[in-house]
């Protein structure tokens, strides 16, 4: 049975859906990253990030290369690179909505001042 194709998205964006796998895919964009940059970029627990490079890995978006005794990873394609550019740039959009809306409600209704107590002056 085929998994509808909305369905396979949502498990896309699931599997990306952890701070550090984001993180991991953003020092990615660059170029393959070994295991102890990783490391001392995240700064969380050996263990923790192999859990969630192996997540990455099963799921395709990157792939590990061993030379010698170091294992780096890289990003399989191009498009995940894009993807986070994507990300970023609604990102901004909507945080810049945001506080331009919030610019214009404090223009709007000015806050009432407040007495010692607590209460504002037109109680």
């Amino acid at each position: 049975m085929q998994v509808p194709l909305y369905q396979a998205k949502a498990e896309f964006f699931r599997m990306l859906g952890h701070p550090v796998r984001i993180r991991v895919l953003e020092l990615l964009q660059n170029g393959p990253v070994s295991v102890r940059d990783l490391l001392s970029e995240i700064e969380i627990e050996p263990s923790s990030l192999s859990q969630q490079l192996a997540v990455l890995r099963r799921s395709g978006i990157v792939v590990s290369i061993r030379e010698g005794s170091t294992v780096s990873y890289a990003l399989a394609g191009g498009d995940v690179a894009e993807l986070l550019r994507a990300a970023r740039r609604i990102l901004t959009e909507l945080i810049t909505g945001q506080s331009e809306l919030l610019a214009e409600l404090q223009q709007a209704d000015p806050q009432p001042a407040l007495t010692p107590g607590g209460a504002n002056r037109y109680s």
